[in-house]
Order: structure tokens, then sequence, then C-alpha cells
């Protein structure tokens, strides 16, 4: 006699995308994302809009993934969604959305920690890294370096103080006119460009922290001084400024991780999050494992923003745990590990 499957809905809403995934047994079989292309002309996530569409979304986004999976929602053993942190709009929709499913169903919900999410988006595919292993959490919101004992024993070293990597990213493609999320064009223009081409300060911050603060006001006043005498400056630079001011926000990451890494002695290194997608980072991280002799793990595009792949995964395991949570579930717009 064959035990039943664990059949896992995984749901995310942290912020402008809409997820829902399917996870069979520790395998994902459906992932689907909708984004929301309203904001691009905000140049920036405005939260009551990420709302709404989340409400107009999240039905047909969850039908596509259990059509996909070949799945009904009888078959459902729980569901696992977002709690925090992120827009307390968006998080309401998708929170209350499974509590609403799992009542119906009658069947356990599991609330997950966005953050945790993107660093088990690592066991998703193989290979996996071993524990303990460190990974960078780099994305628009959130600039980490999380030591990883376990699929859920997790110590924060270090963290940005102020404004995050891809928030940076995205100031950045904003000053220079590019367009929205800026972490995208910045690393297009780069490819073409030289990354010493304008030596951008460095920021200086004790152990294994970040600050970005001081770094966007630099690029700010560098390009406003650039344009007085040059109204053609940016035109004309284009791929050097993007060039460089990737290399300085790139290299100023890796160097807090190599500094984590040596501390601790540990050579398993993962990268998550949006800014995971970069190919400046991706290049930089793997010619300093070379150096360092790391096992460096990136997982696939799709799992580096934000997915309900990694919700569902991080779900699975608190499934095998028994780590389920009641249906009062209240959602947090910020939450530690």
């Amino acid at each position: 006699m064959t035990s039943e499957p664990i059949i896992i809905l995984g749901i995310e809403s942290s912020c402008d995308d809409t997820g829902a995934s399917i996870c069979k047994d520790g395998k994902i079989i459906s992932n689907i994302v909708a984004s929301q292309s309203i904001h691009k002309k905000y140049g920036g996530v405005v939260p009551e809009l990420a709302s709404r569409a989340h409400q107009q979304k999240i039905i047909p986004v969850v039908k596509e993934a259990l059509e996909i999976a070949g799945v009904e929602l009888t078959n459902l053993q729980a569901i696992a969604v977002t709690k925090g942190p992120g827009l307390l709009g968006a998080l309401m929709v998708g929170t209350s959305f499974a509590k609403s499913l799992s009542m119906a169903l009658n069947i356990p919900i599991l609330e997950v920690n966005h953050l945790q999410g993107h660093i088990l988006s690592h066991f998703i595919d193989e290979p996996h890294p071993s524990f303990p292993f460190l990974c960078l959490l780099v994305s628009g919101g959130h600039t980490l370096i999380v030591e990883v004992k376990g699929y859920f024993d997790m110590e924060i070293l270090g963290r940005t103080t102020d404004d995050a990597a891809g928030e940076a990213f995205d100031k950045a493609a904003k000053i220079l006119g590019l367009g929205y999320p800026g972490g995208i064009w910045i690393d297009r223009h780069a490819q073409a460009g030289n990354p010493l081409a304008f030596p951008f300060p460095e920021p200086k911050v004790p152990g294994f922290d970040y600050s970005f603060s001081g770094l966007k006001t630099s690029f700010l006043y560098f390009i406003e001084n650039q344009m007085k005498a040059n109204p053609d400056f940016i035109q004309e630079n284009l791929p050097d400024i993007s060039a460089s001011i990737q290399y300085r926000i790139v290299h100023y990451l890796l160097k807090s991780l190599r500094l984590a890494a040596r501390e601790k002695g540990i050579r398993e290194i993962a990268l998550a999050g949006g800014v995971a997608a970069n190919s400046g980072l991706r290049k930089a991280l793997n010619e300093m494992a070379n150096k360092e002799n790391w096992k460096v793990y990136i997982p696939d595009f799709q799992y580096c923003t934000d997915n309900a792949a990694m919700i569902a995964m991080a779900g699975h395991f608190k499934y095998l745990m028994g780590d389920f949570s009641d249906q009062e579930l209240v959602p947090m717009a910020r939450m530690n590990f």
C-alpha cells in the first residue's frame, strides 16, 4: 500500500508579483507568476495598486497552477503562504485567500517567511548546498548575509543598515532615466561598458553589514555635476556609467561575503533574491569562488525573483516537521527569522 503524496499549494503576494505553485513530494511541478506592469509608469511599486492587482489575479493564477500540475483542490494536503515581510495590503490578499481555502478544504496552513523562502529556493533543483552554508540574499528590499545551519535554523550575520542593494540599482537607473525595475537596465547597459571608467566610492561599514544610502547620494551628485558640464554626458557614457556603478555595488557585496566566509570557515556559498539574476554579480561571485575554493549555488532565474515555488518548497519542509499554523494567521509587513 503506497502512502498518499504530499501535495502543497504555495501562494506568494508579498510585493507586486502574484504567484502560485504546486509542490508534490518535494518537487515543484508548476510555478505561475503574474507580474504587475502598472507600476512602471510610477518608477516604483504603489502599495494600493499592488493590493488591487493581487485581488484580480490570485484566483486565475492558482487555477492555472493547479491545471498545469494536473491537481484538483481536493488533492491538496496543505497550503503554504507568505506571512511576511512585505507590503501589508499585498500580504493580506494572499493570507486571506489561503485561510479561506484551507477552511473550505479543511486542510492545514503553513506560514512562510518570505526571506527564508528565498534561501530555501536552493532546494528546488539539484545540486543542493550542504549545511552549514552562507547565503547572500539580495533584493530590492533586503540585503543580508545569512548563515544557514538547517532548513529553519538561520542566523543573520550581516545586513544593510539603510537601503538595499536592489534599491541602489533602481535609484541609479532612475537617475539615468532608465526603466523600472532598474537593475535589469543597468545590467544590460553594463555589458558594453568599462567597469573601471568611473571610480565610485566604497561605503565603509564595520563587520559584515552594508550601507547603500551614501553610495546613492554620491552617484546622484556625480551625475548632476557631469551633466552641468556636458548635458549629453549620460547619453555619451551610459554603458561605462552602468558598468561602473554595477561594479561598485557587486564588489562591495562580495567583499563582506568573503569576510564572513573566511571568519566562519564556510565554503558552501549560495546566492538568492531578485538581484541574484544580475549577470555581473553572478560572474564576479564565480570568479571569487575560484580564488576562495568555494562551491557556489545560484537558483534558476525563475526562482530568484519573487515566486511561489520557493514558498511551496519551504512549506514542504514545514509539513514534514509538522509545523502548522492556525487559521488566525496574521500577515506581518516586517518580521525576523
